[in-house]
């Protein structure tokens, strides 16, 4: 059997990685001043910074809807018997009610919710096309990765609460105490949604190594097969110190660096970083 494993954009995986793994991608999208583009396809990370330091707006980001779905389906079941789908957390967005819908017109269209975000919904990705290849069916698959998501750790460190601000989801008080007191706060994805955790008050270059210790935890719990470092346009030093923290910590067989797609940066900005793992 032929499984065609396609994701959301907001999966964050590499381009080397989606080839490699040969995934489809559907892209959400992101409006600014009431244009909309593909994510990854028709605009940047790079673009969306550049257009909040020009307008002092942030944009809006917006989930694919039922027809989007239904020809991204109907393309990708070509030459495939089934598609397994990823998408976005249901809490977080309406990606997964609408693959859902556009689903029901197919025999052969698995949704999953990955309950989380960024490479957190790549890790899911990832195991998908591996089991994939193994020869599992799509209904096996699907059912061993509901089980697997409650395993996920995945958070994030911010550098600046302006973009949450601008974006209404802090106030601007809020935001510009947390600047002058130097804090770096984290965002943890937990049951589906994004909550604040810990809040480092100290250099980000500090606050990134402190957190790499802290989620980390137990070390016994942690599961060493792949871990994902993943950013929203970072120094090449900030992420190469975190990634050598990684590797003299524990024998992780692979740490992928990834970029954030414009879904994750539009609302967390530049300087974000995070490490997203399974727990055993």
């Amino acid at each position: 059997m032929r499984i065609r494993v396609t994701s959301d954009s907001t999966c964050d995986l590499s381009p080397e990685l989606i080839e490699q793994y040969q995934i489809a991608i559907s892209p959400l999208y992101v409006v600014l001043d009431g244009k909309s583009y593909k994510d990854t396809i028709e605009i940047t990370p790079d673009k969306v910074y550049e257009y909040v330091e020009r307008t002092k707006k942030v944009g809006s980001t917006a989930a694919l809807n039922v027809s989007d779905y239904l020809s991204f389906f109907r393309e990708h079941l070509q030459g495939y018997d089934a598609i397994i789908h990823f998408t976005i957390s249901s809490e977080m967005s309406s990606c997964y009610q609408n693959a859902c819908i556009a689903a029901e017109e197919f025999q052969n269209v698995y949704v999953i919710d990955s309950r989380n975000l960024s490479t957190g919904i790549g890790h899911l990705v990832l195991d998908a096309a591996e089991m994939a290849a193994e020869g599992k069916n799509p209904k096996e698959i699907v059912d061993i990765l509901n089980e697997r998501k409650k395993k996920l750790d995945v958070s994030f460190v911010i550098d600046t609460l302006k973009y949450l601000a601008l974006g209404g989801r802090c106030s601007s008080v809020v935001a510009l105490g947390a600047n002058l007191l130097n804090l770096k706060p984290t965002i943890i994805v937990k049951d589906g949604k994004m909550v604040v955790g810990k809040k480092y008050r100290m250099s980000l270059d500090r606050a990134l190594l402190r957190y790499v210790i802290d989620q980390l935890g137990d070390l016994d719990t942690v599961d060493t097969r792949r871990i994902f470092v993943t950013d929203s346009g970072i120094s090449d030093e900030r992420w190469q110190s975190v990634e050598k923290l990684l590797k003299e910590t524990l024998p992780f067989e692979k740490i992928y660096h990834t970029r954030a797609g414009c879904t994750v940066s539009n609302h967390c900005g530049p300087n974000t970083l995070g490490i997203l793992f399974y727990r055993k």
